[in-house]
């Protein structure tokens, strides 16, 4: 999906090289200040031609000076702005170009494109007709035009049986096409995304629409849910801040929806539900704050009825069975809160700790993998994992004397200690190295880091200078060398491995070992 910079820069031939191109009558300007306007619309159009925008942006602002009447000149400092990725500025100085020479092809065939690339389909194709009265129209971007109206028709179809997948993939098609710069086209998006359960991709496509240089939508027609264009871009960003618990600012995006579009029922419902349920939260935490977990759980309920789909509110609502002992209903707004956004770390974590206390041993070490992953470096999760791993294996009947959290990679000097490392339960790491050795200089700090960070995996090292016996009992004769054991039977061997693959492999078994 491309952003609305400079990357589509228009047509280095489709500049102006006379400043005097208009049909508007005025008196003839001043032989020397002709002369100064052609030299300087001529050095402006060479910088443009070899792409350096801002050069060229600054003759032609000389020249907009010099004769501002001049439709041609303010076309050519459109251009440069195009060049720049300064679009609405670019919009306005053609509209600027039109209101000096209704007649100018070039300025009509510019701003359409602009138009084209806002998603204003109605306001591209009028003066795609006017650019082409003046056969100045591209035959390129009218077909432009039809392939991103066609699909924006499609995802406003889309949109009104509630079919996301088929408008996300439309809203896409129609960016790709040409509206890559259409604030409408990312509302659509982030909306069909967040109605999918995408909150991250939604957030960051808002973010995306964010950092636009674009245009005003308030002359568009075109209107979702009764709602005009501008409005809905607010309320998309409403309820996007909503599912990320944002409220303050979902309550701010709302009343900006509120005041482009005061007349319009849905505007109005929405604003209403948002701070009902701002409220509701905030009640909900205060009550949290001052320990009455059963009336704290009841006001994230309340906010939960005009926002039944909520994360925020279902988690905090979690936090609130915690703390009263009620963990299967934990548990339960946990899994509704997943549901919605399944990379949402606090509730993952609050259901860990619920199937701790439910001894679901299984179900807990399973998210605290999952957490130990995103949160590689929280040593609260390291140990919590440990326990639930030795919890699990207990309860299974399984041998957990070898088990340990942390501490250090153990040096084995003799075969019998090797083996009784090798044939103890669960996963070991035999490390064999040499103290000269560079690359086992440089590895041998993160075997330490991989001891701490897989608690539950044994970790072994051989020196081969000292212990010249175990090397050759398992057949070693270049260091580094890696043997990664599970339940005495050798499931990898890694000669001089990258980090890379040895963090891998120690990690994938040590997952497997659960």
């Amino acid at each position: 999906m491309r952003g609305g910079g400079g990357g589509m820069a228009p047509a280095r031939s489709s500049i102006d090289s006379s400043p005097y191109h208009s049909n508007i009558s005025r008196s003839p300007a001043p032989q020397g200040s002709s002369e100064n306007l052609q030299e300087v619309t001529r050095a402006g159009n060479e910088w443009y031609k070899k792409g350096h925008y801002r050069e060229a942006l600054r003759h032609y602002d000389q020249a907009v000076m010099l004769c501002p009447d001049s439709s041609a000149c303010r076309s050519n400092r459109a251009a440069a702005l195009i060049g720049l990725g300064r679009l609405a500025e670019a919009l306005r100085e053609c509209e600027e170009a039109i209101r000096r020479d209704p007649a100018s092809g070039r300025a009509h065939a510019r701003l359409a494109a602009l138009c084209l690339r806002f998603g204003m389909v109605e306001r591209a194709r009028k003066h795609f007709m006017l650019a082409g009265q003046a056969n100045q129209s591209d035959p390129a971007e009218l077909q432009r035009l039809q392939e991103v109206e066609r699909h924006l028709g499609r995802c406003m179809d889309a949109r009104k049986i509630r079919d996301w997948k088929s408008a996300l993939r439309e809203a896409d098609a129609s960016i790709v096409s040409g509206a890559d710069s259409s604030q409408l086209l990312l509302a659509l998006r982030s909306e069909a995304l967040l109605r999918l359960n995408k909150l991250e991709e939604a957030d960051s496509t808002i973010e995306s629409m964010l950092k636009l240089d674009s245009a005003s939508l308030s002359s568009m027609s075109t209107k979702l849910s009764g709602m005009v264009a501008d409005s809905y871009v607010h309320v998309v960003q409403a309820q996007v801040n909503m599912a990320f618990g944002r409220f303050d600012a979902a309550v701010t995006m709302a009343e900006k929806a509120s005041v482009i579009d005061p007349g319009n029922a849905e505007v109005g419902r929405i604003i209403s539900n948002i701070r009902l349920v701002s409220q509701a939260r905030a009640q909900g935490n205060d009550l949290f704050k001052a320990g009455k977990f059963a009336e704290a759980s009841e006001a994230y309920g309340e906010g939960l009825k005009y926002e039944p789909s909520n994360p925020v509110l279902y988690c905090n609502r979690a936090a609130c069975w915690s703390k009263l002992g009620r963990w299967v209903k934990a548990v339960e707004d946990c899994n509704e809160a997943l549901k919605v956004q399944p990379g949402y770390m606090k509730a993952l974590l609050r259901r860990a700790t619920s199937y701790a206390k439910l001894e679901r041993w299984a179900d807990c070490v399973r998210d605290y993998e999952v957490l130990r992953k995103e949160l590689p470096g929280d040593t609260d999760v390291a140990e919590s994992l440990f326990h639930a791993q030795v919890a699990l294996k207990t309860s299974r009947g399984e041998e957990v004397t070898n088990m340990k959290f942390g501490g250090e990679v153990e040096t084995v000097t003799s075969i019998e200690q090797l083996q009784d490392a090798i044939h103890s339960p669960g996963v070991s790491v035999i490390y064999f190295m040499a103290t000269m050795n560079q690359q086992c200089a440089q590895i041998t700090p993160s075997v330490d880091s991989l001891c701490s960070e897989c608690p539950s995996v044994n970790f072994l090292k051989v020196n081969v200078d000292e212990s010249p016996m175990v090397a050759r009992a398992e057949n070693v004769r270049i260091v580094p060398t890696f043997k990664i054991y599970k339940d005495g039977a050798r499931v990898k061997e890694m000669i001089c491995p990258s980090l890379h693959n040895l963090c891998y492999s120690v990690r994938h078994y040590a997952v497997s070992s659960s």
